[in-house]
């Protein structure tokens, strides 16, 4: 609880937190209109995908910050060497990135969905995939940040790495939301994102952690 309560601490007062996310998410939304049109059908149609999209772009901004804060003042070497498995310190770390990002904009992509003309069914089922998709992002996020801790210039190189394994993460959590909008089964595309997840959450935290042991050498 202790690492969890530091870990919340950095994200707000170090920058990269969820305020930069919500900003962006807010400008994509915002912007979308200028660039497809004012047609009220045409957003309707495209407002579950660009909300997606624009979550899944949002999370990438405080990836980088989830170990290089803790590798730059030398925390990271204690906490390799601390009772803690480093299992366990990668599990926190994306629990922490999601309460800070993740979790916002799952709040918040509702009333933004407002501006794009999300129809009202979909609100439910928007909410529904990214608060089932978004803990995967954070894990594969904190994956990535994993395997560049500690390079020089390592974001273009994260964003890089993280944007495939995204990719499963996005088609699902889009499809979940659409078909709900449009009234149609969505049992299939949620029980495929919602394993992702679950898949994510148990395998992903032992290679972080083995990456981190192997950029500590």
């Amino acid at each position: 609880m202790a690492l969890l309560k530091r870990d919340l601490a950095l994200s707000v007062r170090a920058g990269g937190g969820f305020g930069l996310a919500l900003a962006f998410f807010l400008i994509v939304v915002t912007l979308t209109p200028f660039a497809v049109g004012p047609n009220s059908a045409t957003l309707a149609t495209i407002a579950a995908g660009i909300l997606w999209l624009g979550a899944l772009l949002s999370c990438l901004l405080s990836l980088d910050r989830i170990l290089a804060l803790d590798f730059e003042d030398g925390s990271l070497e204690l906490l390799a060497t601390a009772p803690i498995p480093l299992e366990g310190v990668a599990t926190l770390k994306a629990f922490a990135h999601w309460l800070t990002t993740g979790l916002p904009l799952t709040l918040a992509a509702p009333l933004l969905g407002v501006l794009l003309h999300l129809p009202a069914e979909g609100f439910f089922w928007l909410t529904l995939s990214l608060a089932i998709g978004t803990p995967a992002l954070s894990v594969i996020g904190t994956f990535g940040a994993a395997l560049t801790v500690g390079l020089k210039r390592g974001g273009l190189l994260l964003s890089l790495i993280v944007l495939p394994l995204y990719v499963p993460t996005l088609i699902f959590g889009a499809e979940v939301a659409r078909r709900g909008t449009q009234g149609m089964p969505a049992d299939t595309p949620l029980a495929l994102l919602a394993g992702i997840t679950l898949a994510t959450v148990a395998l992903l935290p032992f290679a972080s952690a083995a990456a981190i042991r192997i950029n500590l050498r």
